[in-house]
């Protein structure tokens, strides 16, 4: 009897072996794949950048910059205005701007340093070449305490941290419905408050509307926590799983946060900015260096993530109530026949 119910044991204890030894190689190889390989094949593919001057002057340029095949989206400006309204508007990264005295770099380090850099050096070279000097104006600089980005790229990962936390703690804890969505929306109105008064009044890596800085920071964390909850009160703890490993090996290294979307392999870039780290990304660097430019896209993404979300973990409740009350159903008849 003892021997029958050991073998089947030692059975469940093999392949649960099996499939731990498969299953973490398989798990670090994607980790390794999802990081390591937009990063290795960063470059800039349909780059916004703008030209600027006299259309006679400025041909050269636009020549020089076709060279790199696919690099770069040529947008074009009468004069240095207008491509200065570009930059702040965010519609381009830069410009370059052909002047008497040689062309002037327009750049805007608080989108984007590794992209302000790359467009000094790529006209420098060239200016270098035919023995011109090149005048660099940076038009929207990063902050002073900041100027690398590293401080509002590393609040990327905390934030999607942050909210799986809060959604498996929502979801494990066992809280339903309306009392879920309460929650999840409290825990990320607190970490969006505590998030701004470090990132801004201690660190000064954010210079824009502290209030509005904070409902970013809150509204990206419950994009993610409403995903996380949502998702596990539709199919199970299995859930949280699922959503966390699509924001981490996914959202993530697709954000862009450490160049920008432009700069990652097709069509990465564009996955990242539907996931809540790209979106909460893009809309930080808005609403804290650009006055809130082009900040509608990013944030209609997160609203409908948080949404989406929330909405999950309602429908949730309902279909397990539903459930819950056909299965007593007849349990009270038999005892009302009774």
């Amino acid at each position: 009897m003892s021997t029958r119910s050991a073998t089947p044991q030692k059975s469940t204890e093999s392949r649960r072996l099996i499939a731990v030894v498969l299953l973490v190689p398989l798990l670090a190889a994607l980790a390794l794949w999802a990081f390591a390989w937009p990063a290795a094949r960063t470059a800039p593919r349909d780059l916004p950048l703008g030209v600027a001057g006299p259309a006679a002057a400025t041909a050269q340029v636009e020549q020089q910059l076709g060279r790199h095949e696919g690099a770069f989206d040529i947008h074009r400006y009468a004069d240095e205005a207008a491509a200065r309204e570009a930059i702040e508007d965010r519609t381009v990264y830069g410009a370059v701007v052909v002047t008497p005295q040689g062309p002037e770099v327009l750049t805007a380090s608080a989108a984007s340093p590794a992209v302000a850099q790359l467009l000094q050096q790529a006209v420098a070279q060239q200016a270098a070449a035919e023995g011109t000097q090149v005048k660099t104006v940076d038009v929207v600089p990063a902050p002073e305490s900041d100027p690398r980005g590293a401080g509002l790229t590393s609040s990327v990962l905390p934030l999607a941290l942050a909210g799986m936390a809060a959604g498996a703690a929502v979801t494990l804890l066992g809280l339903r419905g309306v009392r879920a969505v309460g929650a999840l929306v409290g825990v990320a109105t607190l970490i969006g408050l505590v998030a701004a008064s470090i990132a801004h009044s201690w660190l000064g890596v954010l210079t824009g509307d502290w209030w509005a800085e904070a409902g970013v920071f809150a509204l990206t964390t419950l994009a993610v926590s409403g995903a996380v909850a949502g998702l596990a009160a539709l199919v199970g703890t299995a859930g949280i799983g699922i959503t966390a490993a699509t924001i981490m090996l996914i959202g993530n290294p697709f954000s862009g946060a450490a160049s920008a979307p432009q700069m990652l392999p097709e069509p990465v870039g564009a996955i990242g900015q539907w996931l809540p780290p790209g979106a909460g990304t893009t809309l930080l660097r808005s609403v804290s260096f650009f006055d809130g430019s082009a900040a509608i896209g990013p944030a209609l993404t997160l609203t409908w993530w948080a949404a989406l979300g929330l909405g999950a973990v309602l429908l949730g409740n309902a279909l397990k109530a539903r459930a819950t009350s056909t299965e007593q159903a007849p349990e009270r008849e038999l005892a009302t026949v009774g």
